[in-house]
């Protein structure tokens, strides 16, 4: 049966700091960019670098601002399904997860300069919030396991990691969770799971062997369920020299809630009444910080119809905390006089905060404006996850994922197209997108695919607009964090419709 857990997925390493575990995903779940925002820039795959004109473009390029005529407000409210596909030795599970969310609300005002000998017609200013990540997931995987159990997660925290001697006996018979380093709070979970037993002749009690079953095919699930958002708010400033240069700087704050629920089980297919049966193992991490960042942009009009436009997004400087909660469930008839046995920590656990960077993201576009009749538009942007940097740098077990980081995440390509064509008062939109993964080698995630489309319709004071996207990338999902090599193969499909409403005024 299904059991509740929380997790980042994604890879295969995790990384130990003096206070907690934090795993690559962490960084990528902040890093990577998902498509969002209004109706229009959805229906066209977000190619409005060198369009503008929509309160969402100025993400893409904040000089996007200046192309407006007239003031305007935009907000929009988006149903988002996800569908997680899991494969594990064979197993195949589907999971499906909705939500219904405005995404994005904004306004712009322009201000026209009706100096004529000032080459500066106008200027604007803008405010947008926008979803940027709406955390809102689940997935469930399952299968029988024919040669590993969970039990080298906590046998790799009770035996030390490298450089570090195993955990004291007595100290695992004495102490509380609350008292104790994470590494060691890991392994007081695993001794009172019966996970493992002193080496009976070690004469320092600090080294310890696995009491799980030896006959291989462990039963293995993983319930994943996670909640919250990664919420943008920009504030823009733009400006237009002879509406044909047209130059922007946007200042951003980030703010990201999250709560992650792992749950992982293992049963073993043994005499019933004796030895270990059953461990289940949850963690559930609450995630709470800010952000900033900042990004520029220009964009050219070459002749009425060309326009360039180029962007510079800087990294996000997050400042996140962690609390966390972890209990084992254990069923072991011989073990003790309680079955099934529960041990967990009676409040949330808080770590000291941490510091997160992303990586900055150059963007060239190109659009083609075919007058009132429509338009086509092409984004192009690089980054580099490598640059990704968690800090402090004197943690070690920080520096050790830095240098993960560094040596197995790359450059990614970004290719947007969109194009719309107008027919009286409708608009009809589409739109294409690829991102390369974000690994050198991209088995742990894959690239990502998607396509869009959409329809709109102009009441000449407002305007109604909505589109369809569809968006999917494989890669590889571990069952616990670390210690159990054994992957299941995960494609998540993402499903999403979005509605906005846009009024001038």
């Amino acid at each position: 049966m299904k059991k509740i857990f929380i997790t980042s997925s994604l890879l295969f390493a995790s990384f130990v700091s003096f206070s907690q575990e934090i795993t690559p995903n962490e960084a990528l779940r902040y890093a990577m960019d998902n498509l969002t925002g209004s109706a229009r820039f959805r229906a066209m795959s977000g190619a409005f670098g060198a369009v503008g004109g929509d309160l969402s473009a100025i993400n893409v390029n904040p000089a996007g601002s200046a192309i407006f005529n007239f003031n305007q407000a935009t907000i929009s409210l988006s149903n988002y399904n996800i569908r997680n596909s899991s494969t594990y030795f064979g197993t195949r599970t589907i999971e499906n997860d909705h939500d219904l969310d405005i995404n994005q609300a904004g306004v712009v005002f322009v201000f026209k300069n009706n100096n004529s000998s000032s080459g500066w017609n106008k200027f604007s200013l803008a405010l947008n919030y926008e979803n940027n990540s709406n955390f809102d997931n689940q997935f469930y995987t399952r299968g029988v396991n024919p040669n590993n159990s969970i039990d080298s997660y906590f046998l790799r925290f009770a035996n030390g990691l490298p450089n570090e001697g195993g955990i004291f006996l007595d100290v695992l018979d004495t102490a509380f969770l609350d008292q104790l380093s994470f590494i060691d709070q890991q392994a007081l979970l695993g001794y009172n799971a019966y996970m493992f037993n002193p080496v009976e002749d070690n004469p320092n009690n600090s080294a310890y062997v696995s009491n799980v079953p030896t006959e291989g095919n462990y039963y293995q699930e993983n319930y994943t369920v996670a909640t919250g958002y990664n919420g943008k708010l920009t504030g823009n400033i733009a400006t237009s020299f002879k509406d044909r240069l047209f130059i922007g700087l946007n200042l951003n704050t980030h703010f990201t809630d999250l709560t992650n629920i792992i749950s992982v089980y293992e049963e073993y297919d043994i005499d019933p009444s004796t030895g270990l049966q059953s461990v289940q193992f949850d963690t559930e991490t609450y995630t709470f910080g800010s952000g900033f960042s900042f990004s520029v942009g220009a964009i050219g009009k070459i002749t009425e119809s060309l326009r360039l436009g180029v962007s510079y997004e800087s990294p996000t400087w997050y400042r996140l905390t962690d609390q966390q909660r972890q209990r084992v469930i254990a069923y072991c008839p011989d073990c003790g006089s309680f079955n099934p046995l529960v041990f967990e920590h009676d409040l949330p656990i808080e770590y000291a905060a941490y510091k997160l960077q992303t990586p900055s993201k150059l963007t060239g576009s190109f659009a083609y404006v075919f007058g009132e009749k429509g338009l086509i538009s092409i984004d192009y942007a690089m980054k580099d996850y490598s640059n990704t940097t968690f800090r402090p740098r004197n943690d070690v077990g920080l520096e050790s994922l830095n240098t993960f980081m560094t040596d197995n995440l790359d450059t990614a390509a970004e290719i947007r197209v969109g194009g719309e064509i107008k027919h009286k008062k409708w608009s009809f939109r589409g739109g294409y997108r690829f991102e390369e993964s974000p690994y050198k080698v991209d088995l742990a995630m894959g690239d990502l695919t998607g396509y869009s489309g959409g329809i709109g319709f102009d009441f000449g004071i407002s305007r109604l607009d909505v589109a369809y996207a569809y968006s999917r990338r494989k890669m590889n999902f571990d069952l616990i964090s670390s210690g159990l090599n054994d992957s299941s193969r995960l494609t998540a499909i993402n499903n999403n419709v979005t509605l906005s409403y846009t009024i001038k005024f």
